[in-house]
């Protein structure tokens, strides 16, 4: 077992790509404390799930003295959770717009705030990006924002935390969850879709925590303030019209 008795708290953890890194981390013997807005059981006796809205402070504070009740110290810090409230052309808010950044970039860096005293020797931080941090669709401003902010986010801990705690990011691509949201049908893939990768398939979730495993891993103590992309190679394809087979219709 990789992480046996090892603390790890993820955030957004009830679904999607949070859901398979609580499953996984515990298969690997870790203590997991997940915190999410969405109610959910949970059948694993490792794994421990409060319910709250990240994007409040009073949440978090709660939420950090129900772990610290429980345990000495903390080993590993996944801030996974974010969402999308659209852009500019979906009439996005600027509560909408401040809502993301509250849960996408304050709430990571108030819970590492608050968690620094009790890091374990070796603790690691792993932080969710996202590709949409250096490339975009129209109409993601919201979400992109965030990605960029706990992007740059994660190389200041970094310094910050030097000798406290490591802390890396992933930027997943296209990573298919739908196998961890209850009542959702898995997609069927075009061939189109499997090509246009560089890695010939769409990301799954446990792409996403193959990394975090490698991150999180004290014998990669080297690695500190890096952003680890798993996108199977999209974010480094040349697109043009009519080359490569992609065509534009207007």
């Amino acid at each position: 077992m990789k992480f046996k008795n090892k603390v790890c708290i993820i955030t957004g953890g009830a679904a999607g790509i949070g859901r398979c890194l609580a499953e996984s981390f515990s298969a690997e013997g870790a203590r997991v404390y997940v915190i999410d807005k969405e109610q959910v059981t949970i059948k694993n006796d490792l794994i421990h799930f409060f319910q709250g809205d990240i994007a409040e402070q009073t949440v978090i504070d709660t939420f950090v003295d129900w772990i610290l009740a429980h345990e000495q110290q903390i080993d590993i810090l996944i801030n996974n959770a974010c969402l999308m409230k659209g852009g500019i052309l979906s009439g996005c808010t600027y509560d909408d717009f401040l809502y993301v950044q509250r849960v996408g970039v304050a709430a990571p860096f108030w819970l590492t705030s608050r968690l620094k005293p009790h890091f374990a020797s070796g603790a690691s931080i792993v932080n969710l990006s996202s590709t949409r941090a250096f490339q975009s669709q129209a109409d993601t401003e919201s979400y992109s924002a965030a990605k960029g902010g706990i992007t740059a986010l994660t190389h200041a801990l970094a310094i910050s935390l030097a000798g406290i705690a490591r802390v890396n990011s992933i930027a997943p691509g296209w990573i298919e969850t739908a196998r961890f949201h209850e009542g959702t049908d898995v997609p069927h893939y075009t061939e189109s879709d499997l090509l246009q990768h560089p890695s010939r398939r769409v990301g799954e979730p446990e792409d996403i925590v193959q990394a975090a495993f490698f991150l999180c891993d004290e014998r990669n103590s080297f690695i500190t303030g890096t952003n680890l992309t798993v996108d199977g190679g999209m974010s480094k394809l040349m697109v043009y019209h009519n080359d490569e087979g992609w065509t534009l219709d207007k």
